[in-house]
């Protein structure tokens, strides 16, 4: 009886993703599963990333990178759940007059919905970062849509707001199919292009480690993705801020961030 229904869940399965495929393949839209990729540069230069990723980004009007000609940073955080530091980065951010962008699942708004509020109340962005965390490549357009529904209607119950604009992909995996889809909802897709292994709670090596990553990798334009799990980026954030715009950077929000019809895109991609 086991195998029997093991098998029906098999073969609905295979129907649906077969089915799915074939009505995308007919509208020209591919739900092939990407994971989001750059390649670090060092020396204050920008990433590149592969051209299929940059034709989608301009295609649907998606960010992974500012002008790279220009010394702004974009600092953005994921928030899937709290581990104890949220709060010291709002204070952070508040005593040096930065703004941010907050990337929130379900399960953070469920659990801490002060700290979304005192997200918006202080003026920073809070983004969409689905309700359940799932690969939203391997969910049906219903469900894609319900996860992106169920944040913004839980955000505008505890904000009163409703200006929730921009989407970062559970674990930076998309397709052409979902953020199409989260352009209809009216969303922009939101990438980096600095990064590191900063989310594995276990294994936290200190703030110098953070801060060492970060001026390793910036780069004017830079759209900047940290954990707020992460004790070392807590511990970090004030003195990496302090450090880089001594550098000349300077923070600014998402909102201020142009379409890169402008960017040289030859500097930002391989084919």
């Amino acid at each position: 009886m086991r195998i029997n229904r093991l098998l029906c869940l098999i073969l609905v399965s295979i129907i649906f993703f077969t089915q799915t495929h074939v009505i995308y393949a007919q509208r020209g839209v591919s739900n092939q599963r990407l994971e989001w990729y750059f390649e670090k540069k060092g020396e204050e230069k920008p990433p590149i990333t592969d051209a299929r990723y940059m034709e989608l980004i301009h295609k649907y009007d998606s960010l992974f990178i500012g002008d790279p000609a220009k010394k702004d940073i974009y600092l953005t955080f994921d928030n899937g759940y709290e581990n104890g530091y949220t709060d010291n980065v709002l204070d952070v951010l508040k005593r040096k007059k930065v703004p941010a962008a907050f990337f929130v699942t379900g399960q953070f708004m469920k659990t801490h919905p002060h700290l979304i509020k005192r997200m918006a109340e202080e003026g920073h962005i809070v983004g969409n970062h689905s309700y359940y965390h799932p690969d939203l490549t391997q969910v049906s357009d219903a469900r894609l849509k319900n996860e992106l529904e169920k944040v913004k209607l839980r955000y505008t119950e505890i904000t009163g707001k409703t200006n929730m604009n921009y989407i970062r992909p559970p674990r930076g995996v998309f397709s052409e199919r979902t953020i199409m889809l989260a352009k209809q909802e009216g969303y922009t897709h939101v990438f980096w292009s600095l990064a590191f292994l900063d989310w594995e709670t276990n294994k936290q090596r200190g703030w110098q480690y953070s801060y060492n990553q970060i001026m390793k990798q910036i780069h004017p334009g830079s759209i900047m993705l940290l954990h707020t799990v992460s004790k070392d980026n807590a511990d970090a954030l004030e003195r990496t801020i302090e450090a880089l715009q001594k550098r000349g950077y300077t923070f600014k929000s998402l909102d201020d961030l142009q379409l890169k019809k402008s960017v040289p895109t030859p500097l930002l991609f391989k084919s």
